[in-house]
């Protein structure tokens, strides 16, 4: 199987790394796709902000397409999936899209499942349901089989809260956190790379995650323990609100339990960081 990867950076070089010799990557920079080609992938660059299908043309029948490039960070709609879209060449065997549960908004805690109507709060997660939407008309029309990844906080080596810690900046008190979502980057790439395979998975949306829901309060004072520093001050919600950015605080402001039985029992996945301790841990 031939697969291409469209955006290459945390979690699309773990991924092209275990596929290495059955895979193009695209990323967005000449600069970026040097550094992959020296590591020994086939990568070339393509900024979905500036080139037009016009400009070129992406040979991708019977490839597997798997497209990790999020949304810009303004509008509530995705030009850069359509971008993409419109320039491929030929009918992939399948496409995968790395979304987020972002698309479910605020759930005061509840549990989601995939059946769950997403109800976005932010720009970015209303950016995420249009993207979706978008690949699925796409594929129904030219008869593609999809895939759509819903996931959560990624953390691993180099993706911990460190110099948020060392600034001291201030999380929920527990009573007042709700329950968090997240997955280790390396067991993202084993869902990915089964997501995009399994016959079981053709035409499916899942939800990411370890199937634990420790508070970020929790994730961040564990995280501190671990790694040598001191516990971050916790702080009420509204005075959370009033001290983090508007980029932060959106994080901390919805709460929700993300129901992952589907991706358990459909994709066979045997995730190594089950436990946030250990997972942090490998991380450090």
């Amino acid at each position: 199987m031939r697969y291409n990867i469209f955006g290459c950076g945390y979690t699309g070089q773990r991924i092209a790394l275990r596929l290495s010799g059955q895979v193009l990557v695209f990323t967005g920079s000449e600069a970026t796709a040097r550094s992959l080609r020296a590591r020994g992938l086939e990568a070339q660059a393509w900024n979905l902000d500036r080139e037009t299908p016009a400009d070129r043309r992406t040979h991708v029948a019977n490839a597997v397409v798997l497209y990790l490039v999020p949304p810009p960070p303004d509008g509530e709609t995705d030009p850069r999936l359509r971008r993409c879209l419109a320039a491929l060449d030929g009918r992939p065997a399948r496409f995968l899209y790395l979304s987020t549960t972002g698309v479910y908004g605020d759930a005061g805690g509840a549990a989601v499942t995939e059946d769950t109507p997403p109800r976005p709060s932010t720009r970015r997660g209303r950016a995420r349901v249009d993207a979706e939407r978008t690949l699925r008309d796409w594929c129904e029309l030219h008869g593609v089989e999809w895939t759509i990844l819903r996931v959560p906080g990624i953390y691993g080596p180099g993706r911990l809260p460190l110099e948020r810690l060392r600034r001291g900046d201030p999380v929920l008190c527990e009573d007042e956190a709700g329950p968090g979502n997240r997955i280790h980057v390396d067991d993202l790439a084993s869902v990915c790379i089964a997501a995009a395979t399994s016959p079981r998975a053709a035409c499916r949306i899942y939800n990411v995650g370890d199937g634990q829901h420790a508070s970020s309060t929790a994730y961040f004072t564990a995280v501190a323990r671990l790694a040598g520093l001191p516990p971050p001050p916790a702080v009420s919600r509204e005075e959370a609100r009033r001290r983090l950015p508007p980029g932060a605080w959106s994080f901390l402001a919805e709460s929700r339990r993300v129901d992952t039985t589907r991706m358990q029992q459909e994709l066979g996945v045997a995730l190594r960081y089950q436990g946030l301790e250990a997972g942090i841990r490998a991380s450090l």
